[in-house]
């Protein structure tokens, strides 16, 4: 799962040597942090959240096989 965000991210921003993906298991299930350059959160997040939801479906649905609940949160630093 944690390749599949990394994919997805890196081919979205322009900074792709800083993307990061921390993983945590908290009780609304595993949630991975993607976290990007400044200058590309923009870039991942879209247009009214457009690209961040498309990600967010593509992950939870790739989910779906391992039957766990994945949250994709995207971190500015």
């Amino acid at each position: 799962m944690e390749q599949l965000i990394r994919v997805i991210a890196r081919a979205l921003v322009d900074h792709p040597e800083d993307v990061q993906i921390q993983v945590r298991e908290d009780a609304r299930g595993l949630v991975y942090e993607l976290s990007v350059h400044p200058d590309d959160v923009g870039k991942v997040i879209g247009k009214q959240g457009r690209i961040a939801k498309a990600v967010r479906t593509v992950v939870s649905s790739a989910a779906v096989k391992e039957r766990k609940r994945v949250i994709v949160d995207i971190v500015s630093e």
